[in-house]
């Protein structure tokens, strides 16, 4: 990621911004430039088996493969819970995990190891910080030793503190230079604070592992602008993927009554909500009259209805030969997986809807170091599915 590519996005994302909020150059009926892509469903286009591998987990939310084959699975009650490498859940929770705020949907969310995991034992979590009337989304890391977290650490803390207990983001991605995107939620009742670019609501931040800013984020040194924030203008991001060899960061983010959207991200972009979206309110209600504005980013595609999108990945594997480089997004409503076929890291307009017989919510996929799929189903009594040929 250059200087000069970061300089030139902040300049659209800092037009988009002004004309957002000051109205003075909306055009009204602006059409999305996202391909549309009917879904197939039936007959799966590679043959599966779907194995339980651990169940009785409490809402499970992300999940992190461990270099001795074992497995790190948070609870989003507050548990991080150890899967050894023989597939068996340890009764005990890992110890020293910080207090968390558990309300609605505000919780223990992702997991992630460290890029230099095995030199330090350093992982990284997120979670749900505060009380119910001044709470947002932390990130920390700490040393993994004996059962127990040692040396826990405040990397960075979402503001500002609001009230209720919905729209989080919480997931983790790491870049090639060992940086960090997070992403976050707008706080549902503070939707228009994901057009202001001074806090962090409804925005995507970067930031290395020990907190402080990269120099080059779009906004660094900016008066009166968040440094830590990589992109800005999205609801709740609850998924997202950096993909290697095409150099592409991919999120996909909740939509209210519709509307919910595949993104890729680039630095300093804005990505409309809420001053351009397919969703409507819950009410019926339409949120904004537009689809697409100036100087916003188009989403790369959407859904309406919502299928709520929950988890990501890229499979690169083996044991699902045709479907090498095709994007996974885990869905809540749709209680499915949407498989969206991609050719150099771009989509075909092919989308395949997976593991519906299921009839689970799922929370998170994975590729598995074994080249199996990995799903954590949204349950009091979860379980972690492993997906085989």
């Amino acid at each position: 990621m250059m200087r000069g590519t970061f300089n030139s996005a902040l300049g659209g994302c800092r037009r988009a911004v002004m004309s957002a909020l000051g109205g003075a150059a909306l055009l009204a009926g602006a059409s999305v430039f996202a391909p549309v892509a009917q879904a197939k469903e039936g007959e799966p286009s590679m043959p599966y088996k779907v194995q339980t591998l651990v169940e009785g987990l409490h809402f499970p939310w992300s999940l992190a493969f461990l270099p001795d084959g074992g497995m790190l699975v948070t609870e989003r009650t507050g548990q991080l819970r150890h899967i050894t490498p023989e597939g068996m859940l340890v009764d005990k929770p890992i110890q020293g995990v910080p207090p968390v705020f558990v309300a609605g949907q505000a919780g223990l969310m992702d997991v992630a190891l460290d890029p230099d995991f095995v030199q330090n034992q350093r992982i990284f979590l997120t979670h749900a910080y505060g009380t119910s009337s001044a709470n947002n989304t932390r990130l920390i890391s700490a040393r993994l030793a004996d059962g127990k977290l040692e040396d826990v650490q405040t990397v960075f803390s979402a503001l500002p503190a609001k009230s209720g207990g919905a729209h989080y983001g919480g997931r983790i991605a790491f870049l090639p230079d060992k940086s960090l995107v997070l992403t976050l939620g707008d706080g549902f009742d503070f939707r228009e604070r994901a057009q202001d670019p001074s806090n962090h609501l409804g925005s995507s931040v970067r930031v290395n592992r020990d907190g402080s800013v990269p120099p080059d984020n779009p906004f660094a040194g900016q008066d009166g602008v968040a440094s830590e924030i990589f992109t800005l203008g999205h609801r709740n991001v609850q998924a997202i993927v950096y993909e290697p060899r095409y150099h592409k960061l991919y999120s996909a983010e909740h939509g209210p009554k519709g509307g919910d959207e595949l993104n890729l991200l680039e630095p300093g972009k804005n990505y409309g909500w809420p001053v351009a979206t397919h969703g409507v309110d819950y009410t019926g209600a339409k949120v904004s009259p537009h689809l697409d504005l100036p100087g916003l980013q188009p989403a790369v595609l959407y859904w309406t209805p919502s299928i709520a999108p929950s988890g990501m990945t890229v499979y690169w594997g083996d044991v699902f030969t045709g479907w090498r480089g095709d994007v996974f997004v885990s869905a809540l409503a749709e209680r499915s997986v949407r498989r969206i076929a991609m050719r150099d890291g771009v989509p075909t307009g092919e989308q395949e809807v997976l593991f519906k017989e299921l009839d689970a919510r799922i929370r998170d996929v994975r590729t598995g170091p074994d080249g199996a799929l990995y799903l954590l189903t949204d349950e009091e009594k979860g379980r972690v599915l492993r997906v085989v040929r």
